[in-house]
């Protein structure tokens, strides 16, 4: 048993890209969706990384029909039920890492409950974390810090006690509104437009030890 003069903080993980290589996939889904919805928004995909569906139905379909605003439903949840779900290299060792080291692991996204099923079915992630926070547990989306405040609550930790693995500009305002230390992956955003907004960068985990870790 490995005995740490101080507890680790826990890891509070968000998922795509974070986890998974997902954010290119997605952005041809949301810049096509709105071309052909008419919406007038140059790089869409930009503007709402690390949001919910809800949130983007209420803040960019508001003034459509329902029966409209269920289309995009479907539209995205068919999307997201055969889109690859390729894991960020060395992500999934990573937490295997830090799970050896008894360090409490918890996933927060703005992905609903399906998407994360299927994802921890194909990429083999069964007990590796400790909470899941999707959409469904949450009435406000990243910015909002809620769903990192509510994993902290689960946890039992707080806040200052956490450390956020986040990628997108809304993912790392929730975690830094909530009180954690954030270290940004320059996975979707150049490394330069994350410098000043978090504690840390890095490309991705190839090459985190669990010293890094430590030290963040």
């Amino acid at each position: 048993m490995i005995i740490y003069m101080k507890q680790p903080k826990t890891a509070l993980f968000d998922f795509d890209g974070v986890v998974v290589d997902t954010e290119p996939i997605y952005d041809l889904f949301w810049n096509d969706a709105a071309k052909r919805y008419g919406l007038g928004i140059d790089n869409f995909a930009d503007i709402i990384k690390g949001t919910t569906l809800p949130y983007i139905l209420e803040k960019y379909f508001s003034g459509y029909t329902e029966e409209f605003r269920q289309m995009v439903t479907k539209e995205s949840t068919e999307y997201e039920k055969t889109m690859p779900l390729p894991p960020m290299p060395g992500s999934i060792e990573f937490i295997r890492m830090l799970k050896e080291h008894g360090v409490q692991i918890g996933l927060v996204t703005s992905s609903d409950n399906a998407k994360v099923k299927r994802a921890f079915g194909l990429l083999h992630l069964d007990n590796l974390f400790d909470t899941l926070v999707t959409a469904d547990r949450i009435t406000q989306g990243k910015p909002d810090p809620m769903c990192y405040l509510l994993a902290a609550k689960d946890l039992n930790v707080s806040p200052e006690d956490c450390i956020v693995f986040e990628d997108s500009f809304n993912g790392i305002q929730s975690g830094k509104d909530a009180g954690m230390r954030v270290i940004g992956l320059s996975t979707t955003n150049p490394a330069e437009s994350l410098r000043d907004k978090v504690y840390e960068v890095i490309p991705n985990f190839e090459k985190v030890t669990f010293e890094d870790y430590l030290r963040w």
